[in-house]
């Protein structure tokens, strides 16, 4: 098939949805389908047609859907639409009742559907693969806590640069942060925190694979979203057998599940800090974490996001 696949953030940042959108045009192409990747909907002949966004996509699923009223289209709902846009916007809502099925990116998505919908949604887990790492044991190194996000309040990316500072003269944690300020207030706010931060090192905008890296070679993963439809680096986390700390909200509860012993409530810094706190010094609870993560290796695994695709799309053929 020849498959339109449409995600508005691919040229103007790199991010999950753009790392998502490379990687599923890469699994449909392994699939046996020709890919093309756009930011909207030319027009341009396709036999089906994959959205990213809801609302940001809404003009290509309105323009396809006209066009081409008989033909399969799937929208894929990130973070802002299930848990912000869907509830306001019309014209996210109206891309529900257009797509002929609707994909969220954890178990917990579903529910955030009307009722009607949720017999056209799918679940896909998003698969990342393996990448080791040489995380040191020293009691007497540091104790890196990873952070992966551009700088936007939706993510509350200075969480964990604030717990730090928090922590005892004795603490080994450093914070390295990857990603870049999407605005001006959060340029100003991130070289403030820099500048007084100690434990902090920004290492700026990296590739993918750079990023990786540095992730697989660091103790600890912190996501501290206040909004999430998935994540893709707490996917690559768990790949890469690095253990995670989250902020208890449904988009990360539905891959890490109800019982993770490594949440803490959204945006409580000094909870946060405590959590570092205990991971850095209780070796027990470290593996607690790191075990309960291995545990969730299969659902990452890209086999298994492969075989998702293939059901999906032979539903719709």
């Amino acid at each position: 098939m020849r498959i339109k696949l449409i995600t508005p953030s691919l040229a103007r940042v790199r991010n999950g949805n753009s790392i998502t959108a490379v990687r599923w045009a890469r699994i449909l192409k392994q699939l046996g389908h020709q890919i093309f990747m756009e930011q909207s909907y030319d027009g341009g002949r396709c036999d089906l047609m994959i959205a990213l966004h809801a609302r940001r996509s809404f003009e290509s699923i309105e323009h396809f859907r006209r066009l081409h009223p008989d033909l399969p289209l799937i929208v894929t709902l990130t973070g802002t639409d299930l848990y912000r846009d869907i509830r306001t916007n019309r014209n996210a809502q109206k891309s529900l009742d257009l797509a002929e099925r609707l994909i969220v990116l954890q178990s917990m998505g579903v529910a955030e559907l009307p009722k009607r919908l949720r017999a056209k949604t799918r679940v896909i887990y998003q698969s990342a693969t393996a990448i080791n790492g040489k995380v040191s044991g020293s009691r007497n190194g540091s104790f890196k806590v990873c952070v992966i996000s551009h700088l936007r309040p939706e993510k509350d990316p200075l969480r964990t640069a604030m717990a730090a500072r928090l922590l005892p003269a004795s603490s080994r944690v450093r914070v390295l942060h990857i990603g870049r300020p999407l605005s001006k207030e959060m340029g100003t706010r991130l070289r403030a925190e820099a500048a007084r931060n100690s434990r902090f090192q920004w290492l700026g905008e990296l590739p993918h694979w750079k990023t990786r890296q540095v992730l697989a070679n660091s103790h600890l993963l912190a996501v501290t979203s206040r909004m999430e439809g998935s994540s893709n680096v707490l996917c690559e986390a768990i790949a890469s057998s690095v253990p995670v700390v989250a902020s208890k909200i449904p988009g990360l509860i539905g891959t890490l599940g109800e019982s993770y012993p490594g949440y803490f409530p959204v945006g409580d810094t000094g909870k946060l800090a405590r959590l570092l706190q205990r991971l850095e010094s209780d070796p027990k609870f470290y593996r607690r974490l790191k075990t309960y993560c291995a545990r969730l290796l299969p659902l990452v695994d890209p086999n298994r996001e492969v075989a998702a695709w293939k059901e999906l799309l032979q539903e719709l053929l």
